[in-house]
């Protein structure tokens, strides 16, 4: 028995955001392109994007029928604009392998390019209602508290961690018990300042029964931003969804002082398809 799944479930139930991929009727693509999305990027910064999508590409199909660098142009500020490619790789697949229909079962999600065992899980779940355990950050975090008493879980999804949610996943509407912790995880059960006052299994929860201990697990990361390559590649990215052809190398060089760095981080947008070059000139890929 779950004694975590009832509280949670109504406590979910009074607080739930309103996401357009969680309404009732929402499409399978709307689901699949919102998991893409969310990946390490806040919900506030995707709804206008993912809204945006929604209306220029309704289908699988009709993403598949543009260009990449319609898609990475589209992707905007979100971050990680390989996601895009990813996307758009995963909409051809669909549209060629499966008439066009987001695939309904984990095993065929999986096999979509650019999707992992979290994304394949959580399409499934939340998509179609199937059974799996969904262990992205919040959940995990959620569940490392409550069920293993631990501050932070391991930097990687272990076997028995997974072992672990898959027994507390119920039978009837899984989906729900998954988008409930999610959703636990990201209002109440933060990272930097858990509120365990209005924790719906504060209670119950093994790790505030012992004493909130600190966790001493190796060392988490902790994003940078400014002044990284990674900074660097969007600075240049912009310069080109900006554009709407090609631009000299020279309106490029201006956005960023580093030569070394700038070099760097066009070399690796270029290695990874975000950018075709022609000469001395750049676009995205597709014009």
């Amino acid at each position: 028995m779950n004694a975590l799944l009832e509280p949670i479930l109504a406590w979910y139930a009074e607080n739930a955001r309103d996401l357009p991929w969680r309404r009732p009727g929402t499409s399978p693509w709307s689901v699949m392109v919102s998991e893409f999305m969310l990946q390490q990027t806040p919900v506030v910064r995707v709804l206008p994007v993912h809204e945006a999508w929604l209306t220029t590409w309704p289908t699988p199909a009709s993403l598949a029928a543009a260009t990449t660098g319609d898609a990475v142009r589209a992707w905007g500020r979100l971050g990680y604009p390989r996601r895009a490619l990813r996307l758009h790789a995963s909409a051809i697949a669909i549209t060629e392998r499966h008439a066009g229909e987001v695939p309904d079962t984990y095993e065929d999600i999986r096999a979509l390019p650019g999707v992992g065992d979290y994304t394949a899980a959580a399409i499934a779940s939340f998509a179609f209602g199937r059974s799996h355990a969904v262990l992205d950050t919040n959940v995990r975090r959620v569940l490392g508290r409550a069920v293993s008493g631990v501050e932070f879980p391991a930097p990687s999804v272990s076997r028995a961690e997974s072992e672990l949610a898959g027994a507390l996943v119920p039978e009837e509407a899984p989906e729900v018990w998954a988008v409930a912790v999610m959703e636990l995880g990201a209002l109440v059960c933060t990272a930097a300042g858990p509120a365990c006052g209005r924790c719906p299994v504060s209670a119950l929860c093994a790790w505030q029964q012992a004493g909130r201990p600190a966790y001493s697990g190796p060392a988490r990361k902790v994003q940078a931003w400014a002044g990284t390559d990674r900074q660097c590649r969007g600075r240049l990215l912009a310069v080109l969804r900006e554009s709407a052809g090609s631009v000299p190398r020279a309106r490029l060089d201006a956005v960023w002082a580093d030569p070394a760095q700038r070099e760097r981080a066009l070399a690796s947008l270029l290695d990874d398809s975000l950018v075709v070059q022609e000469g001395q000139r750049y676009m995205l890929p597709g014009g």
